[in-house]
This record gives structure tokens, sequence and C-alpha cells, in this order.
């Protein structure tokens, strides 16, 4: 109840008069007086409602003031209400002590001053209301303890038949909190996990991580959210997901953190079989792919080796079993030489492969200028453009820094790739060879041709050994398919690298290989390195 919320104040007498002098007097309060002109009309009122205090005349006709007070202390509702006894008659001692008797609280002399009257009234007005308000506020208290009961108990409930583990901590850090589920995962009493960090039950192995990942989730707030692994008693490793967040009070306050463990080695065991099988399963794939792919290359060896032998030893047949003119001999010995030189370079690319996995392969270190080599590359390839009328076109950017490497080897990798551009090329089509750097650091070549292009899903593998587009023997370009390999090698021997573009099948394609330039400060050192150092007057020969 509100301080200024009326209260019921009843006032008894049989004169209306005396009735109306005290509503006049009591109506400054502004309270809600009732007014009863007898005892019966008083006890009436007294059925309903509540009232602060009572003011009671002594002398009335029937049930008189004393009588009147004796019933309304009998009745429980109205027992402890204060009552104020006014008379003009009987003001003996023998009336006072028994107005008293019956629990007045006061006992008044007519006439009453006024302001006598108001300030006694208003005492146990004031007193009706604060007790009012305290019954309220203690009924309210009691509702609020009910729902924290229930609320606690409910928490409880949800917390004993949690499925995951729960934890509590405090600002300290200390675990203040457990339940059932939390201490079955991770095999420990409460009494073990308090005043400890959670962090402490973790795999030695994972402790160093987890604690690392706790303190920036501390610094820098948000949700802890980790996989990791637990350590019981009995020395067990449980994968368990742990979650927490901070826990704030209604005003914002931080209370701490809670979170959960939950129990996840079941899963982990699941993958870590499911990735072994996978993994098993690709090893089986990747074999079965390896010895299909050499099963392909045996195929295509053995027609690429055999084809070059028929045509030689049928010329060797026809020039043993008759007489031809010297034209028809000639034309026989350039085809059984050519063939012979196609073997030959069949031989000397499986021999190079050989050395390539058995890491054999070794370079001839020297400081080359980048157009001569690759000058030299074209002119051993451009008997081959001429027999297909194949126009090539050569930029070289002059001034470029020496290369430091095998000019043998180096002279290979431009062969290889512009014999691919030839051998890939129609009739009449068109190869450039491109000499650049961008930088003085990085020489960049690249050979472009107009040839059949790549698909796609050929280019990544364009370099890998064994691997064709067309790995039949009937396909209509020869070659074993180790040229690109053995580029790619040659080329990562020397620290550089290769890449294949194509826009699509019949429209060409591009490899640009990217080799380091010889700066003139790493001369010496290089030099001295490969034990190469000479005298200073005969270091021309070198460039």
């Amino acid at each position: 109840m509100s301080l200024h919320t009326p209260v019921n104040i009843l006032l008894v007498d049989d004169q209306p008069e005396n009735l109306l002098a005290l509503e006049a007097v009591l109506g400054r309060l502004g309270e809600n007086l009732v007014q009863a002109s007898s005892g019966e009309e008083a006890l009436r009122c007294l059925l309903n409602r509540d009232f602060a205090v009572i003011l009671l005349d002594v002398q009335m006709p029937g049930i008189d003031g004393f009588e009147t007070a004796n019933l309304i202390r009998s009745r429980a509702r109205s027992q402890h209400t204060p009552i104020i006894f006014l008379t003009a008659f009987d003001a003996s001692e023998q009336g006072v002590f028994k107005g008293y008797s019956l629990g007045a609280v006061d006992y008044l002399i007519k006439p009453i001053n006024s302001e006598i009257l108001i300030s006694k009234v208003s005492v146990f007005v004031d007193l009706f209301k604060k007790t009012a308000a305290i019954q309220q506020q203690a009924a309210q208290l009691t509702a609020i303890n009910a729902q924290l009961r229930q609320s606690e108990e409910r928490f409880r409930s949800l917390s004993a038949s949690s499925p995951v583990g729960i934890f509590v901590i405090d600002q300290d850090g200390r675990c203040t909190y457990t339940n059932p589920r939390f201490q079955s995962i991770c095999g420990v009493s409460p009494d073990c996990i308090v005043e400890q960090n959670w962090y402490q039950c973790l795999h030695p192995e994972d402790r160093d991580r987890g604690g690392s990942q706790w303190n920036v989730y501390l610094e820098h707030g948000g949700e802890f959210s980790e996989e990791l692994r637990f350590e019981t008693q009995d020395d067990r490793a449980l994968w368990v997901h742990v979650r927490s967040c901070p826990m704030l009070s209604q005003s914002g306050e931080s209370l701490g953190h809670v979170g959960t463990i939950e129990d996840i080695t079941e899963r982990k065991e699941a993958e870590v079989t499911r990735a072994q099988v996978i993994r098993e399963q690709l090893a089986r794939q990747e074999a079965e792919a390896a010895n299909r792919m050499k099963d392909e290359f045996l195929a295509i060896l053995s027609h690429e080796l055999r084809t070059p032998l028929n045509s030689m030893l049928g010329w060797v047949r026809l020039l043993r079993t008759r007489q031809y003119e010297k034209a028809m001999i000639d034309r026989a010995l350039e085809t059984i030489e050519r063939n012979a030189e196609t073997q030959a370079q069949l031989i000397e690319d499986i021999l190079d492969v050989s050395k390539i996995i058995r890491g054999k392969l070794r370079l001839n270190h020297r400081s080359l200028q980048p157009a001569a080599v690759i000058q030299a590359a074209v002119d051993g390839v451009r008997p081959q453009l001429e027999a297909k009328s194949i126009k090539l076109v050569t930029e070289f950017e002059p001034n470029m820094n020496n290369l430091w490497g095998d000019s043998t080897r180096l002279q290979q990798i431009v062969w290889n790739l512009l014999t691919n551009a030839v051998k890939f090329t129609p009739e009449a089509g068109q190869i450039t060879v491109q000499l650049s750097a961008k930088n003085p650091k990085i020489a960049r070549i690249a050979i472009t041709d107009t040839g059949i292009g790549i698909e796609p899903e050929f280019l990544p593998h364009v370099f890998d050994r064994f691997r064709q587009a067309d790995s039949t023997t009937t396909r209509s370009h020869s070659g074993l398919g180790l040229g690109l390999a053995i580029v790619r090698h040659l080329v990562e021997l020397h620290g550089g690298t290769i890449e294949a573009t194509s826009p699509g099948a019949g429209l060409g394609a591009t490899f640009t290989v990217r080799l380091p330039l010889l700066q003139p400060e790493e001369l010496h050192d290089k030099l001295q390195a490969t034990g190469k150092l000479i005298p200073m007057d005969a270091s021309r020969t070198l460039w």
C-alpha cells in the first residue's frame, strides 16, 4: 500500500452532531471517514473492511462503548485494531481503567482538543499504512522467494539431467560449480575440481594450447569454443568440445563464466577411422592410376620404339635384296638416319627420366647469355619448322643479365618446348619465342603456338610423367609424354618455374619459363662455390 492511499477511520457516536464535529476535525487528514451511530452498526462496518483506528463513544444506548470494544476484540480480523474511547461523562479512574483493560490505546475526555485528536489519529493512520506496506513487501518477498526456490529446483533438475557437462567459473578463475555430467565425463569428484582452473583437467599435450586459447578468450571476450582432450583420473584420454561465455548480472556486471563440455570421443574416433579409410582408398586409387599410367607408358614405349625400328629394318632388307639407283639409296639412308635419331632421342628421354627419379641428374653451371642459349635451340629445330612451313617469330630483349646454369640443359628446355610446339602446330602455323625481363632479376621465356591447344581439365597434368592427353597408341602425335616432365624438372633445378596456359582446344598454347638472372655481384661467389674461379684476364671467356 502507498503512503498516499486513503485508509478507513471508523467514527462511532449516537449523537449526529458529535459525528459531524469529528468529521470536521479529521477531514483535514484526507482519509476515508466512516460513521456509525450505534455499536451494532459499528460491528456491521467491521465485517468487510479494515480500519486504521476506531473512535468509539462510551455512552451509547443499547450496546455501550465498552461492550462494543469487547465484541471488536473478540473478532480475529479486528482484534488488533486501535480503539480510542471518547466520553463526556465517565471520567473516573474506574472508567479509564476499564477502557484500557478492553484494549483501548487512548481514553479522551470531551470536549477534545482538535489538534491533539488529529495528532493521535495521525500516528495510528501512519502506523496502519506502514504496517500494510510492510505486509505487502513481505508478501512480495515471499512470492519472490518461492519463485527463487522454484527456479533453483528447476536449475538443479536441468543441471542434474543435462546430457552435457556444465561448469561455472568465478572472476578469479576458480571452478565453483560442476554438474554430475561434468564429473562423470572427467571422472572426478566435485571436491577435486573446486578451487582449480578447468583446463587443469586437460591432457598434458593439449594443456598449453587450451590455456592460451582460454586467455585469449578472457582478453577479447566473445565465446570460447575448442575441441580438446581431457585426461581422467584413470589416465584415459577423452575428446571433449568445450564452450563458454561470460555470465552477467541483470545490471551487466560480470559474474564469471558459464560453460559446457560434451564428450565427442566417439565422433573423433570415427573421424580418424574415416580419414584412414579415405587415405587408404586414395592410396589405392593413386597406385591403380600409377599402374595404369605405367602400363599405358610401356605400351606407348613399345609402339614408339618399334615404329622407327620397323622402318629402319624394312629399308635395310630392301637394300640387301636388290640394287637401287643412287637417289633411292640416299632416300633410304636418310630415312634410316632420321628414324635412328628419333629412337636415340626416345632413349635419351628415358635415361633422363631415370636420372630424375633416382636423383642423379646433375648440372654443369656456368654464366650464360639467355639469347644465345635460345638461339642455339631455335637453330636445332629449324629443319622441323621448315618441313611444316611454320613461321617462327623471335622477340629478344637486348642487354639482359646472364643466367647461371647448364648450357646443354637450358638448350634442352627450349628445344623440348619448341619441338612440342612444332608437333602440335599444323602446317603454315606460327610459333613465337619471347625473351624479356620485367625486372633485372627474372628472365621470362615464353613460347606460344597456334596449335591444337590444351583442354582445361588436362592443364594441371601437362607436366606429369607418363601422362598424355591421349594415351592410345593410335593417337595422331607421336612421343612418350616425357619431354614436358623433363623440362619442368630441369627448370626447377635452375631455381625457376614453368607454367602452361591455353584458351582451350584449337586455340593454341603458351609455355612460360621464369629463370633467375645472375647479378654481377654474385658471379665471384658462385664461381668460388662451384670451384670454377679463374684468373680475371680469362673471365671474358665465360660471357
